[in-house]
């Protein structure tokens, strides 16, 4: 399906979308193949935590602007920090996101709220003077992370009609990885902010499928991109807004074509969100996804892949076996399954052959206890000396106690 909330990279700073470059298409016409899939490499992980030729997410593209962390800026009248002019604000009380009124707004009660739709206006420069990037009318929702970090905390704190500075380290803005070709990697950006409009966002029900299925997808690819970022936690919140956003009541009515395209999206984002809960070892709520999306397609091998994964991280072979035998049934070339399987058939026998010894051990030998002594004397009627012994030795030990009792009365 052609996302139809995609944007070019040179719109909104920090924006999911998987932009306009060859290098994007040809990222988009290998995930179209069925055996050509995109690999993650993340340092540190271990191989059995890739997802290698799987493609760990629906659709993604080319990636976006790194976010920052997740935090709340503080109310307004915050000390600066030691040393900074007056009219600066601290905005986190770390020093790395500062912002600086240039033009007075309509006061305090005139700030927009989170989950409102606001408008800016945005011109973003490098250290050195250099514009990467103008908007005259950018619109995103805030607080839901849709623009760079350091737009969604601070503009929070602008008034209807305030013009301010913003300075901004990396970390609020593309981080470590830059945004290629215009900002290099750990750049700091100074932006100039003046807040245009805040209005309440549209009520769901009213949406046409189309303008459903937009919005669904530019949080899904908000995901993607915080996926990519690794920042699983980010991603999830993403996804759940899309799935909240597909899952709607509606008053308008919707075509064929565009309720399937909305199950589409669900069934994308549902993927997406099992694998952001599988790398936070999320497993209940994990597996949970994947079984929405089989309620939905019983065939999809992603869904299968990841149920399989999730069973097996708990532990689970001999239920995650076969789950990856219909996903590799499905899709017989794929090595990715083929070798999960593999590597999941070995660990079922070495976990058989633990728990046949453990039993040995508890039960004692029974190779030796099976095999019977032989014993050319020995009469079918003849009293083992052990019981006879045993017998005696009960026998006697009553005596005595009845000659104690009878001694002491």
């Amino acid at each position: 399906m052609a996302s139809s909330g995609e944007e070019p990279r040179s719109g909104s700073p920090g924006r999911a979308g998987t932009g306009t470059e060859p290098a994007a298409a040809a990222d988009a016409a290998q995930l179209d193949t069925a055996e050509d899939f995109e690999v993650l490499e993340e340092e540190g992980e271990e191989d059995e935590d890739d997802l290698s030729e799987l493609p760990p997410l629906e659709d993604v593209g080319r990636p976006p602007a790194p976010p920052g962390e997740d935090a709340q800026p503080p109310e307004r009248g915050a000390g600066d920090a030691p040393g900074d002019p007056p009219e600066w604000l601290d905005v986190l009380g770390n020093g790395l996101l500062k912002k600086k009124t240039l033009v007075p707004g309509q006061g305090v009660d005139s700030r927009p709220q989170k989950g409102q739709d606001v408008t800016i206006r945005l011109k973003a420069t490098l250290e050195d003077g250099t514009v990467v990037e103008e908007d005259p009318a950018l619109t995103f929702t805030l607080g839901d992370c849709d623009v760079l970090q350091a737009l969604d905390l601070c503009v929070q704190l602008l008034e209807m009609g305030e013009t301010a500075l913003i300075t901004s380290e990396a970390k609020y803005c593309y981080g470590a990885q830059g945004r290629s070709p215009d900002v290099p990697p750990n750049a700091s950006l100074t932006l100039e902010v003046e807040l245009l409009a805040a209005r309440d966002a549209p009520d769901l029900e009213l949406l046409s499928g189309k303008e459903k299925i937009q919005l669904a997808n530019r949080k899904r690819e908000r995901g993607n991109f915080f996926y990519q970022q690794a920042d699983y936690v980010l991603a999830i919140n993403s996804y759940d807004i899309a799935l909240r956003i597909v899952g709607s009541s509606s008053k308008v009515d919707f075509s064929p074509d565009e309720e399937a395209e909305l199950l589409d999206v669900k069934v994308k984002c549902l993927n997406n969100l099992a694998a952001s809960q599988l790398k936070l070892d999320h497993f209940k709520a994990a597996l949970k996804s994947c079984n929405l999306v089989l309620e939905h397609q019983p065939g999809n091998i992603k869904a299968l892949f990841r149920k399989g994964k999730v069973l097996a991280q708990q532990g689970e072979y001999r239920e995650a076996i076969p789950i990856l035998k219909a996903a590799l049934k499905l899709e017989p070339s794929n090595k990715t399954i083929h070798a999960e399987l593999s590597k999941l058939v070995k660990k079922h026998a070495d976990q058989r052959n633990v728990e046949t010894e453990m039993y040995r051990k508890m039960l004692g030998n029974p190779s030796a206890a099976s095999t019977p002594r032989k014993c050319k004397d020995k009469l079918p009627w003849s009293i083992p000396w052990k019981w006879l012994f045993g017998a005696t030795a009960i026998a006697l030990g009553g005596v005595a106690l009845s000659v104690v009792i009878a001694a002491r009365n």
